[in-house]
């Protein structure tokens, strides 16, 4: 685990973290010092000439007080270290995820990361403030008195150090004990902690539906199993902690009992003998306080597992010096073929040229490599095999600036931050002045949201854009991108849940932009489809079809199925069931 602590900390933690170190060492041999300079004194108390004690009294008040002293330094220093360490991961984590694709930014690892920042980091700070120090002494302490004691009676050291390995085993099953019942009381927390956020926010169907007595039922039941596992947890943790806590005091009394033995056939000075036992006895404090360390030391070690898990993924490869730009905003794909760590091929074989400043709609079912296909133009992820070009450049030989600066990217999903409408704009663009910010807006039909609310451009989204609808958001980040004012602008299912009124405003807007960038849209509303310069049909990872809108239906193919289902669904209306 140290080794992990120091790999995680950085190369520029290492002096510090050092420093810490040496200040734990010094204190806990100190600590051990002490705790021997209490056999000659009790051996001269309980000799012939108590007088003889002085020296030793005043060596262990000057040791004790060193040791006082080396107590509060190494404090001071594992707090400051704590908090610089703790500072500096943050940073590296930061810095660190800003250059991942943003293939990696899953669900599951962005609430992954979040638990790192809220919960890995701390714990990790707890580790340098609170834990090494008891974590040391308990390993340092006894190790600087079994030394020592080799000096007074070597038998009573050979006994001592002959409990360590049992003890060792024994606190390693406690662990073990410990970490088994933590899993199950963690996944039993986070359960609870969800049906807690759904109960609430579930409210209004629980209500309308009257189904309120079926939500408490399920929110109980976690409750329920979750405190069930916490009283497994101490069930299941009482017999290592107590079997830990037996192991040490059993070694002691076995030291006890070997003393005895040899004061009793005259082996050895009864006063010394008396000394060096109170001495096996301080042995056991620091020891026996491992058994709490457990649960901690285990929770900072698997932080520190998933932070270095996280800092050890690596970036998309990228050179390191910028080369030749695009030359235009034309888009290639050459046989491309991309699959996930499932290892099922998404896209197989794909190849596709798109002329500069064109529109393309790409459609197919669901699961067909659509929106796979679109982030792998704005390089989300690496092509298996095959290449995809901008301007005739392939991307891996783009840095991700000059990539950044050639493409812009609208999800299906929007975010808004907790912000007014003007900042969320202008985060396509920080430098933009307000001129360029309002014609954004106005491409996007945001100018007609803001003349609409009383507080206008300065009106607070909230987090997410919550005070907004859906259709609002998605204009907001349409024009964030128009204002990026990047050549190639891509589209996820922009449309596909917007109302009619929002739907009409965003379409304007792709009408706007005809012929003044290179468009790729993932749609599947007939209006965006039927407008587009070309039409690629995507089924099964291959492209099937491609053509305008009139070719594609002539042909008779998925394409033409396609059109007719979407133009069905379009009709669908609820007819009321008249009963006689």
């Amino acid at each position: 685990m140290i080794r992990k602590l120091f790999q995680v900390a950085g190369p520029e933690s290492r002096g510090p973290m050092t420093a810490q170190f040496v200040a734990l060492i010094v204190y806990s041999v100190l600590q051990g010092a002490a705790f021997v300079l209490v056999v000659p004194l009790l051996g001269s108390l309980l000799g012939d000439d108590p007088g003889d004690a002085w020296p030793w009294a005043a060596a262990l008040t000057v040791v004790a007080l060193a040791t006082a002293v080396a107590h509060y330094l190494q404090q001071m220093i594992g707090f400051q270290v704590a908090l610089a360490v703790s500072h500096r991961l943050y940073h590296r984590l930061g810095d660190h995820v800003s250059t991942l694709p943003l293939g990696w930014f899953s669900g599951e690892q962005v609430g992954r990361l979040g638990q790192l920042a809220s919960r890995g980091v701390p714990q990790v700070r707890g580790l340098l403030a609170h834990l090494l120090q008891p974590l040391l002494s308990a390993v340092l302490t006894p190790l600087t008195v079994i030394v020592a004691m080799v000096f007074y009676d070597w038998r009573l050291a050979v006994a001592t150090a002959a409990g360590v390995p049992v003890m060792y085993l024994a606190y390693r099953w406690a662990v073990g004990a410990t970490a088994r019942a933590d899993e199950a009381v963690d996944a039993a927390a986070a359960a609870a902690n969800e049906r807690v956020v759904e109960y609430v926010r579930a409210q209004p169907v629980l209500r309308t539906t009257g189904g309120g007595a079926r939500g408490r039922a399920l929110l109980e039941r976690s409750l329920t199993e979750q405190d069930a596992a916490a009283r497994a947890q101490t069930a299941r943790t009482a017999p290592g902690r107590t079997a830990f806590s037996a192991v040490v005091l059993l070694a002691v009394a076995s030291v006890i009992v070997t003393g005895a033995a040899l004061g009793l056939r005259g082996g050895a000075d009864i006063a010394e003998l008396v000394a060096t036992l109170v001495l096996v006895v301080r042995f056991a404090e620091p020891v026996s306080g491992m058994a709490e360390l457990g649960a901690g030391l285990r929770a900072a070690s698997g932080a520190l597992d998933r932070i270095d898990a996280v800092l050890s993924t690596a970036p998309l490869p990228e050179p390191t010096t910028p080369g030749p730009g695009p030359a235009d905003s034309s888009v290639t794909l050459r046989d491309v073929r991309f699959g996930y760590d499932d290892g099922v091929p998404v896209l197989d074989g794909v190849t596709l040229e798109l002329p500069a400043r064109t529109t393309t709609a790409v459609v197919g079912p669901s699961g067909s490599g659509k929106t796979s296909l679109i982030r792998l133009l704005a390089r989300f992820w690496d092509t298996g095999t095959g290449a995809v070009l901008l301007g005739g450049v392939d991307v891996r030989d783009l840095t991700g600036e000059q990539l950044r600066t050639q493409v812009s990217l609208v999800f299906q999903d929007v975010y808004l931050f907790d912000a007014t409408i003007r900042e969320n704009i202008a985060v396509g663009r920080p430098d933009a002045d307000d001129a360029r910010i309002a014609e954004a807006a106005r491409l996007a039909g945001v100018d007609e949201i803001v003349a609409r609310l009383p507080q206008g451009w300065d009106t607070p989204v909230g987090e997410g854009g919550t005070a907004l609808s859906g259709g609002e958001r998605q204009r907001v980040s349409l024009a964030r991108a128009l204002l990026k004012d990047a050549p190639v602008l891509l589209l996820d299912e922009a449309t596909s849940s917007l109302d009619p009124a929002n739907e009409a405003a965003v379409q304007h807007t792709l009408d706007a932009l005809t012929g003044r960038r290179t468009l790729v849209v993932v749609a599947h509303r007939l209006q965006t489809v039927v407008r587009a310069d070309r039409i690629v049909f995507l089924d099964g990872g291959r492209i099937t079809e491609s053509g305008t809108h009139e070719e594609l239906l002539a042909l008779g193919g998925r394409y033409a199925d396609f059109w007719r289902e979407r133009g069905s669904a379009q009709g669908w209306q609820l007819a009321r069931q008249v009963t006689r």
